[in-house]
C-alpha cells in the first residue's frame, strides 16, 4: 500500500470554516401592562373631578382582573383608558383652582384700582355756606 500521499484523516485545516448556525434572540414576554390602581385610588379620594377619579378607578380594576386572567390585549386597553382619565382628572383637579386663584387675584386687583380712581366722586362734599348766596 503506498502511503506516500497524506490521507484526508491527517490534512492540515487550512480553511477555518465557522459554523454557521443563525443567531436567535429571544424576546421575553412583554411586560404586564400597568394599571394605574395607586393613581386611580389617590385622584378618587383626593382628586376627583367630575367623578373622573371613580371612572379612572373602574378601568384600573377591569385592567388587574384582565391582566390575571392573562388577556393581555384587553388589560392594555383599560390601562390605557386608566391612564387618560387619570391625566384628566390630576390636571383637572390642579389647573382649574389654579385658574380660579388666578381670576380671583386680578379681580381683586381690577376693584381696588377701581375703589382708588372713584374715591374723588364719592368723597365730594357739597358747600352749603351762605357766602356763595350773597
Amino acid at each position: 500500500m503506498d502511503t506516500s500521499y497524506p490521507r484526508e484523516d491527517y490534512l492540515p485545516m487550512t480553511s477555518h470554516k465557522r459554523d454557521l448556525s443563525p443567531t436567535v434572540v429571544t424576546v421575553g414576554a412583554s411586560a404586564p401592562p400597568r394599571d394605574h390602581l395607586i393613581w386611580s385610588i389617590f385622584n378618587t379620594i383626593y382628586m376627583n373631578f367630575c367623578c373622573l377619579g371613580f371612572v379612572a378607578l373602574a378601568f384600573s380594576v377591569k385592567a388587574r382582573d384582565r391582566k390575571v386572567a392573562g388577556d393581555v390585549e384587553a388589560a392594555q386597553r383599560f390601562s390605557s383608558k386608566a391612564r387618560c382619565y387619570n391625566a384628566l382628572a390630576t390636571a383637572g383637579s390642579v389647573v382649574l383652582p389654579l385658574l380660579l386663584a388666578a381670576l380671583v387675584v386680578t379681580g381683586v386687583l381690577h376693584l381696588s384700582k377701581l375703589a382708588q380712581d372713584s374715591v374723588g366722586f364719592f368723597s365730594y362734599q357739597f358747600n352749603t355756606s351762605d357766602d356763595e348766596d350773597k
